[in-house]
C-alpha cells in the first residue's frame, strides 16, 4: 500500500480538482434553498455545512428544512454531495445528524476507509477527520489501522491511544513556568 500512496494522493488531488471545477458552474449552493434530498451533506457558497432539521408543523405532521449551521467546512465551499459518495461512505442523505460513535462500527469505518469513499468524497472524509480530531482522532491512523484488524483489535487501539492524534506540544517556556494556584 506504501508504494501505492502517492498515486491515490495524486488521484485525490486531480478528482477533487474535476469535481470543485464542475461544482463551479453549478451555481451558488444556499442550505435554505435546498431540497430534503439534497441537503445533507452539502456545503453553501459561504462555506457553512448545510443540515437537515425535522420540525412538527401545527397540524401535526413532520416536515423537514434545511438550514445553514455554524460549522464551517475547512477546504469546500459550494458543494452538493454526490448520490455516488452518499452510497460509497455508507451513509443517508436523510440524516439529521452526525456523531463521532459511528466511527466505533466497523462497517462504516470500512466504508469510509474504502479507496471508493476516502479517495474520491473530500467533503465526506474532510467532515469525519474533523469529527474524529474532535475525539482525538487521527483519521489517516483509524484507516490504516482498520486494515486486517478485526473490530476487538481496532477497539482495543482505539482506548489504548493506538489512533489518537497527537496533543499540541506545549512550549519549552510555558512547561518550566511555576503553576497558578486554583481559584
Amino acid at each position: 500500500m506504501a508504494c501505492n500512496s502517492f498515486g491515490f494522493q495524486v488521484l485525490s488531488v486531480l478528482v477533487l480538482v474535476i469535481a470543485v471545477a464542475v461544482q463551479g458552474t453549478l451555481g451558488e449552493v444556499t442550505c435554505e434553498k435546498l431540497s430534503q434530498e439534497t441537503c445533507a451533506y452539502a456545503i453553501s457558497s459561504s462555506g457553512k455545512r448545510c443540515v437537515l432539521e425535522k420540525h412538527v408543523r401545527r397540524s401535526g405532521k413532520e416536515a423537514y428544512t434545511c438550514r445553514a449551521s455554524e460549522i464551517e467546512a475547512d477546504r469546500l465551499k459550494n458543494w452538493i454531495e454526490t448520490d455516488e459518495c452518499i452510497k460509497a461512505c455508507g451513509l443517508d442523505r436523510k440524516s439529521l445528524g452526525i456523531s463521532s460513535d459511528s466511527l466505533l462500527e466497523s462497517r462504516f469505518t470500512q466504508q469510509l476507509c474504502s479507496h471508493q469513499c476516502y479517495d474520491s468524497c473530500p467533503n465526506v472524509v474532510d467532515l469525519y477527520f474533523n469529527l474524529a480530531a474532535g475525539e482525538g482522532v487521527f483519521l489517516p491512523k483509524l484507516c490504516a489501522a482498520q486494515e486486517g484488524k478485526s473490530r476487538r483489535e481496532l477497539m482495543a487501539d482505539f482506548r489504548s491511544g493506538g489512533v489518537v492524534a497527537p496533543g499540541p506540544i506545549q512550549p519549552a517556556a510555558l512547561a518550566s513556568a511555576p503553576s497558578l494556584p486554583p481559584f
